[in-house]
């Protein structure tokens, strides 16, 4: 069983849960279809400084809504924005999503995905999101965001999903926990199951819940040099 390479810090969970995001309210709202797609969640999140922040255990607590159209529109915004910050080229890229696709297809696909999530597990639901049911400018690091809120805390068989971005990537090529030709984005559907099996087995042996490892991993990645310039593409 992979244990966690010597050096590696795992974070409390109450520290990842607590992991908290600034985020404009201002700028988002232009970008959403409409005022009903932002969540009363986000109006409530405490302000530190400048900005309101918006913590993992929020959007978490969001994913009893999923049942309903307004849930899961709420779930994709607070992922949307836990993932973004408040600088304005990050929050115009995410925009992307809503000023390309419909609400209505956003809808169907989205709950369609739930329902993979729900019905066949994680691994299936990633295939879905990268294939029959991808949202045009939705990619991994995104819609793993948007998985992970909506599933790791009562998952469908034994793979909790889980974020996987390029900060995590470089992580992982580091500590060499991965093949040395990992991309930092654009994961094959078997790449991220081998991801969340490593994942998976790691936090076994730390006896930690996965989301841990996820953020330990992420931690590590933010201190390592950036692998080319501008922003990340995924």
């Amino acid at each position: 069983m992979p244990e966690l390479p010597d050096g590696l810090v795992v974070p409390p969970r109450d520290d990842v849960l607590g992991q908290a995001i600034p985020f404009d309210r201002e700028r988002w709202l232009p970008r959403v279809p409409d005022t009903t797609w932002w969540p009363a969640e986000l109006d409530a999140c405490p302000r530190v400084g400048r900005w309101p922040r918006v913590n993992r255990r929020t959007v978490l607590g969001m994913a009893g809504g999923v049942g309903t159209v307004e849930g899961r529109r709420h779930l994709l915004v607070a992922a949307l924005v836990w993932g973004t910050g408040t600088k304005a080229w990050s929050v115009d890229r995410r925009g992307r999503v809503f000023a390309n696709t419909s609400a209505a297809r956003i809808d169907d696909r989205i709950a369609a995905v739930l329902a993979v999530l729900r019905e066949k597990g994680a691994v299936a639901a990633y295939y879905a999101c990268n294939n029959d049911q991808h949202i045009a400018y939705l990619g991994p690091a995104f819609f793993t965001k948007f998985l992970y809120f909506a599933g790791h805390e009562n998952p469908t068989g034994h793979r909790r999903p889980l974020i996987l971005d390029s900060v995590v990537s470089r992580a992982l090529r580091d500590r060499e926990a991965v093949a040395e030709d990992w991309p930092l984005n654009g994961w094959s559907t078997k790449q991220y199951a081998h991801y969340l099996d490593t994942v998976h087995e790691q936090a076994e042996s730390a006896r930690v819940m996965p989301d841990v490892v996820e953020a330990a991993w992420f931690a590590h990645g933010k201190r390592l040099p950036r692998s080319g310039p501008g922003p990340s593409s995924d």
